[in-house]
């Protein structure tokens, strides 16, 4: 009879340590995902108050930051952020590095915002498993990070519409998945990468680029 006590007592035990488990999970859920939404939340000014309305973080339960306004999660019952969809939202600031906290995230749309700055340089590091980058109609200005051609996943970047200069890294030629480029109404020159798959229109209107699908090199 004892022996059976200490066994009943063991499973109680394994049974509550479970729940705890569970419970604990359901409150927290990934809490650097969580970190990451809050990290950029609290780094960019958002004047018409879309993440401020939406992305409460007072009562966060599993799968609660994939009902945030621009979030999407690999599944809809745990906090793990796939996409990232902030655009045309007014949004101020630099580009967020605690972006690297939302560590499965493979799109990002930052699109039609007034963001400034230059694109970090360790954009790789920071955007590790990023298939879609669309950083276009903001105010970015400086060169195109080489590193981004570390991106081995990219299939669509966008970086239309800033104020980029200098050369385009003639790396993003071994981005052997990339299908959409354009970096139209920038200040950008020299050679553009060989990207057999970019039309001319997708270097429209910047200072001096040359080769590729545009006139020769002199």
């Amino acid at each position: 009879m004892v022996l059976m006590s200490g066994r009943t007592f063991c499973a109680h035990v394994i049974i509550i340590n479970f729940l705890l488990l569970l419970s604990y999970n359901l409150i927290y859920g990934t809490e650097t995902d969580i970190f990451c939404l809050k990290s950029i939340k609290n780094s960019l000014e958002d004047p018409y108050g879309y993440l401020k309305s939406s992305w409460d973080f007072n009562n966060i339960t599993q799968g609660s930051i994939c009902r945030f306004t621009g979030v999407e999660c690999w599944h809809p019952n745990e906090n793990r952020v796939l996409n990232l969809n902030l655009s045309n939202m007014g949004l101020k600031g630099q580009f967020p590095r605690a972006i690297q906290n939302c560590t499965s995230l493979t799109g990002l749309d930052f699109s039609i915002n007034k963001l400034s700055g230059k694109i970090p340089a360790d954009i790789d590091v920071l955007l590790p498993f990023v298939v879609t980058l669309d950083l276009s109609y903001n105010n970015f200005s400086g060169e195109i990070p080489k590193s981004v051609a570390n991106c081995s996943y990219l299939n669509s970047l966008k970086l239309d519409r800033n104020a980029l200069s200098g050369r385009i890294p003639g790396e993003l030629s071994f981005l052997t998945r990339l299908r959409t480029f354009t970096v139209t109404n920038n200040l950008l020159r020299g050679p553009v990468p060989n990207l057999p798959q970019v039309p001319a229109e997708s270097y429209a209107n910047n200072s001096d680029l040359c080769g590729g699908p545009l006139p020769p090199c002199s």
